[in-house]
């Protein structure tokens, strides 16, 4: 049985991000092995994994060595940096510029829960006020988190350079003092 899961903004063979984001890696190499092992330490071959953008900034030839060592079948949204992806499209299911999935889930009301991935945070989103998620990367935990939104920053950078399951959404999502809309007192 496979699992979901969800990540961002690995920025394989990026130099700088080592110190934009103060990544605690000495160089490139050993980033990019480190966030190599610690996906597949959670990721199995049949796992679904949707990275939502800024896969790496290497020559394609380089990137393309890296996601073959990568477990899972991948799903990208693009991000700002994805030339390099891009050339490697043959492996990847599918590359959308967005993309709303739909999970089984019997927790849920109906039976499923919403998901829109986006690279992008959004303030709002297609069904937002019925507690559609909404998972984003591209800020590197630059972002206050909002404890009234289902909504988080997915990329590595916030999670300890690991891909998060969809249960690991969904419990980081219960933490949150959502609201209904539509349930708020009245003024």
């Amino acid at each position: 049985m496979s699992t979901i899961f969800f990540t961002s903004d690995h920025h394989f063979g990026h130099k700088n991000i080592l110190k934009f984001s103060e990544r605690p890696f000495a160089d490139v190499a050993e980033m990019d092995e480190a966030l190599i092992q610690r996906w597949n330490e959670k990721i199995k071959p049949e796992d679904e994994v949707y990275h939502l953008g800024d896969v790496g900034l290497a020559s394609s030839g380089k990137l393309r060595k890296i996601l073959d060592r990568l477990h899972g079948k991948i799903y990208l949204i693009n991000g700002n940096h994805e030339k390099s992806a891009q050339a490697c499209h043959t492996r990847f299911e599918w590359i959308k510029d967005y993309y709303e999935l739909v999970v089984k889930d019997d927790e849920f009301e109906r039976g499923e829960q919403l998901i829109v991935l986006f690279h992008y945070a959004l303030r709002e989103w297609n069904a937002s006020h019925w507690g559609t998620y909404h998972l984003y990367g591209h800020s590197h935990g630059t972002l206050p988190d909002i404890d009234t939104s289902l909504s988080f920053d997915i990329g590595v950078d916030c999670h300890d350079f690991y891909p998060l399951s969809y249960e690991e959404v969904k419990a980081i999502m219960k933490t949150k003092n959502w609201k209904p809309p539509f349930e708020k007192e009245n003024r």
